[in-house]
C-alpha cells in the first residue's frame, strides 16, 4: 500500500513536469523522488509516468490516478487543518464543572470560549467532583474542571486551574449571636456545606472535629447557590469559597467569621483525555485559567470578618 510521501512525489513531479524540480520542491534529493514513485507504481501494478517525455508526462492510467491522488492529498491537509487552525474547531467539547465554577466565572469562560471558536458546539454537565471524574473515566466527557486531582490509570493530562479559599458566614443576627457566645454557642449552631460525597464536606466534618465537635449538624446540598440562600436566612453557618459571597457580604447580607485556622482550600484542576483533542483542550485550559484569575482579582477581597471569642481570634 502507498503512502503519503509516494503521493506527494507523484503530485509534484506531474504538476512540475521533472523529477529534478519535484525533488526541489520537496526538500528531497532525485533519487529519493525515483525512488518514491516506483515504489508507488509497484503497490498499483503499473506505470504512472512516460519518463522519456520531455517534461515527464502522466500515463493514460497515471492522468487518471493523478485526480485521486490531489484528492487524499488535499483530504489530508484538510484533516490536519482541524489540529493546525484552532479558531476554526467545529466539534463538540463535552465539558463537565463543578458546581462552584459554574456559578463564578463559568458564564464569562462561556462567552470567551464562543467568541474564540464560534464553530465549537459544548455539551456543558455541573456535577460534583466524584461524578465528573466518573464520567470523564467512562468516556462520557472530554475535559473536566474538578477537584480530587486524576484518577488512578486513566489516560489524561492534568493542570492546575485555581484555587478557592474557603470561609464561615453567617446571616448578621446569627453572626452577632456568635459573637457574644463561646465554644459551646458555636458547636450548638447549624453548618451547611455541600453534599456528602463532596471532599468539602467530609473536610468540614474533620475541621470540626479536630475543634472537638464530635457530632457537628451539618445541613448539606449540592448546590453553592442554596448554601449562600441557606446562610442568608440564617439556617445555620454556610461554608462557602469566600470569593463566591462577596456581593452577599458588601450588601450586608453575610458576615465572615474568623477562625484561628483556616479552612482547606477548595484546589481546581483542569483534566482532559489524551485521546480527545489533547491540544485543543490545553488551549481551553489556558482561556478557563485566565477567566478563574480575573474573577478572584474582582472578588478576592471582602470587608473585615467578624471575630468571636475562644475559637477565633481575639
Amino acid at each position: 500500500m502507498f503512502d503519503f510521501k509516494e503521493l506527494e512525489a507523484f503530485v509534484w513531479v506531474v504538476r512540475l513536469g521533472s523529477f529534478r524540480k519535484g525533488a526541489t520542491k520537496l526538500h528531497v534529493t532525485q533519487p529519493s523522488i525515483s525512488d518514491r514513485i516506483t515504489r508507488l507504481e509497484d503497490s498499483v501494478g503499473e506505470s504512472l509516468l512516460d519518463r522519456s517525455a520531455r517534461p515527464v508526462q502522466p500515463t493514460l492510467r497515471g492522468r487518471e490516478f493523478f485526480t485521486h491522488a490531489e484528492r487524499l492529498l488535499e483530504g489530508r491537509d484538510e484533516a490536519m487543518r482541524l489540529f493546525q487552525d484552532e479558531e476554526s474547531f467545529s466539534g463538540t467539547l463535552r465539558l463537565g464543572v463543578i458546581e462552584t465554577i459554574a456559578s463564578s466565572w463559568c458564564p464569562t469562560f462561556m462567552r470567551r470560549l464562543a467568541e474564540r471558536y464560534p464553530q465549537l458546539t459544548i455539551e456543558l454537565m455541573v456535577d460534583i467532583s466524584p461524578f465528573l471524574h466518573q464520567r470523564l473515566a467512562e468516556n462520557d466527557l472530554d475535559m473536566l474542571f474538578a477537584m480530587d486531582g486524576l484518577a488512578p490509570g486513566l489516560s489524561a493530562i492534568q493542570t492546575p486551574l485555581c484555587t478557592y479559599e474557603m470561609g464561615m458566614f453567617a446571616a448578621p443576627e446569627l453572626a452577632a449571636t456568635l459573637r457574644h457566645g463561646d465554644m459551646a454557642t458555636f458547636a450548638d449552631t447549624a453548618f451547611i456545606s455541600f453534599s456528602k460525597q463532596a471532599r468539602p464536606y467530609s473536610e468540614l466534618v474533620a475541621y470540626l472535629t479536630a475543634l472537638g465537635i464530635d457530632t457537628p449538624r451539618i445541613h448539606s446540598t449540592s448546590t453553592l447557590m442554596t448554601i449562600m440562600r441557606m446562610s442568608i436566612e440564617g439556617l445555620g453557618i454556610g461554608v462557602l469559597p469566600v470569593a463566591t459571597v462577596r456581593d452577599a457580604v458588601d450588601a450586608g447580607n453575610l458576615e465572615r467569621l474568623t477562625l484561628e485556622e483556616p479552612l482547606p482550600p477548595m484546589i481546581y484542576d483542569a483534566i482532559w483525555r489524551r485521546s480527545n483533542y489533547p491540544s485543543f483542550c490545553a488551549s481551553v485550559a489556558r482561556l478557563a485559567k485566565q477567566c478563574a484569575a480575573d474573577y478572584a482579582q474582582d472578588h478576592g477581597k471582602l470587608s473585615s470578618p467578624t471575630t468571636m471569642k475562644g475559637y477565633v481570634d481575639t
